[in-house]
């Protein structure tokens, strides 16, 4: 039974650019170059096509876990300066 090759993202991505690109058929890029079945490489193709719109998504958008942890250390800085005048007022009270 032969083994099952395994591919690189790397490997991939540079298979579908150059499909892409158009610099060469399919059949010559797939089969003969790089030992591959045209449906594999249809296949990869596809998946680059639909991921596309991925690679421009922006990823500024705060997630919930980090807003709530930005809520949590904001609370954890009002208490700890009420606390530091707190005890400056007992400083100044004492002295």
């Amino acid at each position: 039974m032969a083994k099952r090759r395994r591919f690189t993202p790397e490997f991939k991505a540079e298979v579908v650019l150059e499909a892409l690109l158009g610099e060469s058929s399919q059949a010559e890029l797939g089969f003969r170059r790089h030992n591959l079945s045209q449906d594999q490489l249809s296949k990869w193709k596809q998946q680059a096509v639909e991921n596309f719109t991925s690679l421009f998504t922006s990823t500024d958008k705060p997630t919930t876990e980090s807003t709530e942890r930005i809520a949590q250390l904001e609370q954890l800085v009002g208490r700890l300066t009420l606390a530091l005048e707190i005890q400056k007022k007992a400083l100044t009270l004492l002295d």
